[in-house]
Parts: C-alpha cells; sequence; structure tokens
C-alpha cells in the first residue's frame, strides 16, 4: 500500500538520472550458479576500484569453508579484503609513477626537438645546384611533379638554364620548326618557357601524339569556353581541292583566370631576375577556328563575353550548325544567359571546327613573341 497523501503510480515510477546497477546476492553464490558470466559482466565500479564487494567475498568465502570442512569463523573476511585492497593500492600507485615519469620524459624529448630545429622542419636541405643537376633526368610530362617536391626545386624550373637544357635534349634536325622555335632564336630570354613548350609539341613524341588524339569538336562539345572573353576576330579565304573555295573564321579567346577568396592570394609569382623567361603574351589563351563552305557575315565581337556555345545538324542534314552568343558580362555559376541581350552569331553549314590552345602546332602566334 502507498503511503496517505501519496498516489500509487508515484511510488512505483523509478528515479530517473539513478545508475542501474547490478545486484549481488549472497544466496546465489554457490558452486552451481558461479559462471564465467557473473565475472565478466560484473559491476563497473568494482572494475574501477578492482576490489570485491564484502556481500561477495563472504559469500564466497562460506561457501569455500564449507567445502573443505572448516569453520567459518577461522579466518575473517575483513583482512582477506584488506589484504587485496593493499595489493590493489600498491600495484595502482606503481602504474600511476610509471604513467606519470613516462609523460614526462616524452615532454622533455618533445622539447630538446623544439630546441634544435624550431621550424620543424626535420629534413635535409641540399643546395640549389644539387636540383638543377637533378633536373637534367626529369621527363617533360614530370615537370610539375618536380616542382612540388620543395621551394628550391621549383625556383630550379623558373631559370633559363632549366629551359635552355630541356630544349637541347629533344632538339632533332628531323624536326620541322618555324623560325622563332629553331636554336639560333632560342638565345632569347623573352618568352623562352613558351617557347620551348611550344617546340615540344613538335618534336617530343608523347606530346604530338596527344595533339593528334584529341577528337573533332562536334564529336566532343568544349565547356572551357564559358565566359572567356574575345580578344580578337578574323576570317580568311581558303583555296583547297575542291572547285568552290571555304571560308575559315579565327576567334581567338582568354579564359577567365581563377578568383582567389583573399586578394593577397595570387599564385606562385616566379622570380623577378626570371620574369622576362615565363613572359607569354598568349597565357590562357586559345583559338577557335570554324570552316564554312560560304561567307556569312559576322557582327563585331571583339571585347564580349563568350557565353552560348552549340553545335547542332545543319538544315541540309549533312552538315553541322554552330551558334555562338556573346554577351557583355560574364554569366554567373547557375545562372542561364539571356539570349534576348546578348549577339548570336550563327553559321551553317559548317565543314570542321577546331579549338587550338596556346601551344597547339598550328596556333599562330607572334615570331617576335
Amino acid at each position: 500500500m502507498a503511503p496517505r497523501g501519496r498516489p500509487a503510480a508515484a511510488a512505483a515510477m523509478p528515479k530517473r538520472g539513478a545508475r542501474k546497477r547490478l545486484k549481488f546476492r549472497a544466496d546465489d553464490v554457490c558452486s552451481e550458479r558461479v559462471t564465467v558470466a557473473d565475472y565478466a559482466n560484473s559491476d563497473p565500479a568494482v572494475v574501477k576500484s578492482g576490489r570485491v564487494k564484502k556481500a561477495v567475498a563472504n559469500a564466497v568465502q562460506q561457501e569455500v569453508k564449507s567445502l573443505c570442512g572448516l569453520e567459518a569463523s577461522c579466518v575473517p573476511a575483513e583482512e582477506v579484503l584488506s589484504l587485496s585492497g593493499e595489493s590493489c593500492d600498491s600495484s595502482d600507485e606503481m602504474d600511476t609513477k610509471e604513467s606519470i615519469n613516462g609523460r614526462a620524459a616524452s615532454r622533455k624529448k618533445k622539447s630538446k626537438r623544439h630546441k634544435e630545429d624550431p621550424d620543424g622542419g626535420g629534413g635535409e636541405e641540399y643546395p640549389i645546384d644539387i636540383w638543377l643537376l637533378l633536373a637534367s633526368y626529369i621527363r617533360p610530362e614530370d615537370i610539375v611533379r618536380f616542382s612540388l617536391i620543395c621551394k628550391k626545386a621549383w625556383t630550379v624550373t623558373c631559370t633559363a638554364a632549366f629551359w635552355t637544357r630541356l630544349y637541347r635534349r629533344h632538339y632533332s634536325l628531323d624536326a620541322y620548326l618555324p623560325l622563332r622555335l629553331r636554336p639560333e632564336s632560342m638565345e632569347k630570354l623573352h618568352c623562352l618557357r613558351a617557347c620551348v613548350i611550344r617546340s615540344l609539341y613538335h618534336m617530343y613524341e608523347p606530346f604530338a601524339a596527344r595533339v593528334s588524339r584529341n577528337p573533332a569538336i562536334p564529336d566532343s562539345t568544349p565547356s572551357t569556353l564559358k565566359n572567356s572573353r574575345c580578344l580578337l576576330f578574323w576570317c580568311k579565304k581558303i583555296e583547297g581541292n575542291r572547285q568552290e573555295a571555304m571560308w575559315e573564321f579565327n576567334f581567338k579567346f582568354k579564359k577567365q583566370s581563377p578568383r582567389f577568396k583573399s586578394k593577397c592570394c595570387k599564385g606562385l609569382q616566379p622570380p623577378i631576375q626570371y620574369e622576362e623567361v615565363h613572359t607569354n603574351p598568349d597565357q590562357d589563351c586559345c583559338l577557335l577556328q570554324i570552316t564554312t563552305f560560304n561567307f556569312i557575315f559576322v557582327p563585331i565581337v571583339m571585347g564580349m563575353t563568350f557565353t552560348l556555345f552549340t553545335i547542332n545538324v545543319s538544315t541540309d542534314m549533312r552538315h553541322h550548325r554552330v551558334r555562338l552568343v556573346f554577351q557583355d558580362a560574364p554569366v554567373r555559376n547557375g545562372k542561364k544567359p539571356r539570349l534576348e541581350q546578348g549577339v548570336q552569331v550563327v553559321l551553317d553549314p559548317v565543314h570542321s571546327v577546331r579549338l587550338l590552345d596556346w601551344w597547339h602546332p598550328q596556333y599562330p602566334f607572334s615570331p617576335k613573341a
């Protein structure tokens, strides 16, 4: 019965937040009921302190004495518990002392390391001459990996000696090179890096094969031209094997440079003494060549931003139809361009479409570069 003034439900409800622990009963501890699970699933409080509860110890002691024919009052349970407690306390103290000493020793080692090497580098620093010697054995396709090893390795790739040696290593008399890419013209430091890269696409077989493997644009519509700025536009008449001449329309674009959140971080710049070597007027530029069967009037689009490029089937179902859309400002990510506000250029019918990067062998560049 619940006491007066309190409902029966309230008396039966357990207290919230109370930790439920295993209850040990002396009657349950006997030779027939003691199992491995009783020791494995013991009370967490017992595990932390390392001591056994007094009621359990007395029950076990009585059970052992009854089996051995001894009286229960020969050896008091307090002595057994005190001996086990002292041994546990001493072992705990030794463990804590060892852990404290180990932590102190590790702290001393760390402090010594910091005093010896305040920068925390922990490596050997070799002179730049060794990196320049190693650079003589680097393949052209591994230059980026080599420059990412350390700052001195990157500095080596900025020098004129590195690019001159790379050119001489892969130069061959059988290669047909433009006048600007020949050995007598490579003595100039101006645009040396760009000229060496262009020459490698003429002489180095893996780079030449990479250009030949590129698929035609009708099979792979480029998406890298979005938000590029049109720098130049010109067209010319092509005399070929056909009876009627074709027209080639050229659009030179400059790709949009990535924006950094902080204005101070504008990428890694080469040393001042090698700026002339890294000068490249065509950096991030590409050329879009569209060849048509007849002349088509194209409005002025220089200085405008290229926002849309589509290729589909022509009206005669035998050729392609190209549509270009230019606007005054770039289109932000996720927004569609407004066609009514831009300038559309439709070329139909189209014979071929090509996209040439600045290092392509057929990319036109100035011989004074």
